[in-house]
């Protein structure tokens, strides 16, 4: 993925109007993000714990999307597995990512959802640069390059439905 600025992001949201993302908290390390490594940005709010973002690239344009979560209330043993790069994680390492739909029917209250790694760090899962808290990832005969594509493919369907 390429650089991005803060007026890049700001500009990106198709979900939520300008005014809502004027006042989205940008993340501040933009400079020292491994971004040869992103496949898309995705961050929490740090003021607002039930809300994180996510901007990517596609077609030479870029897509942001504020979504809401509910923290997991899941048991010790419990595990989930994170839709886009299909890392599994214990208890709150993946959550349903729920974005407002854009236009009239986001207005109506219209929301589509999908179940994500809480910290939106499916890239650096994917290669392997994090690893999840005592969470796996499952040996696969892809390669990575196909990885990252079903892992952009997945992601492409959720924002498609927006």
């Amino acid at each position: 993925m390429r650089a991005l600025t803060e007026k890049d992001i700001r500009s990106s949201f198709i979900n939520c109007s300008k005014g809502e993302a004027k006042r989205l908290t940008v993340p501040r390390d933009l400079e020292g993000r491994p971004w040869d490594d992103l496949d898309f940005l995705g961050w929490g709010d740090p003021g607002a714990p039930d809300r994180s973002y996510l901007v990517v690239e596609r077609q030479d344009r870029l897509v942001g999307v504020a979504m809401r979560f509910q923290p997991a209330q899941r048991g010790f043993f419990h595990r989930s597995m994170c839709s886009l790069c299909l890392t599994t994680h214990p208890r709150g390492g993946v959550a349903l990512m729920t974005a407002r739909k854009s236009g009239p029917a986001g207005r109506e209250g219209n929301s589509v959802g999908a179940y994500m790694c809480t910290d939106l760090a499916c890239s650096l899962y994917l290669r392997g640069l994090k690893e999840p808290e005592t969470g796996a990832r499952f040996e696969e005969s892809l390669t990575l390059e196909e990885q990252i594509e079903r892992t952009r493919s997945n992601l492409f369907a959720f924002i498609d439905k927006l």
